[in-house]
């Protein structure tokens, strides 16, 4: 089991539809928009890609940025 963190850069106006997607993944364990080059930041408990996977065929959005978190 991986976790990390995905950083989501989304299209004008698609904020609120790629933030519902992740909220309701069951991997993402939080959701939350922020402000600069990204538009939302989802932590994930396991396979940040398969979430990223997830959001490619989904639309809206423009750019990913994953960071996983090496195991302890």
């Amino acid at each position: 089991m991986s976790a990390g963190y995905v950083l989501v850069q989304t299209e004008a106006r698609a904020v609120g539809v790629v933030h519902a997607l992740l909220a309701a993944d069951g991997r993402v364990v939080r959701v939350d928009p922020v402000t600069g080059p990204y538009d939302l930041i989802a932590a994930v408990d396991s396979d940040p890609g398969g979430v990223v996977a997830m959001l490619g065929g989904s639309g809206g959005v423009t750019r990913t940025l994953t960071c996983p978190v090496p195991p302890r």
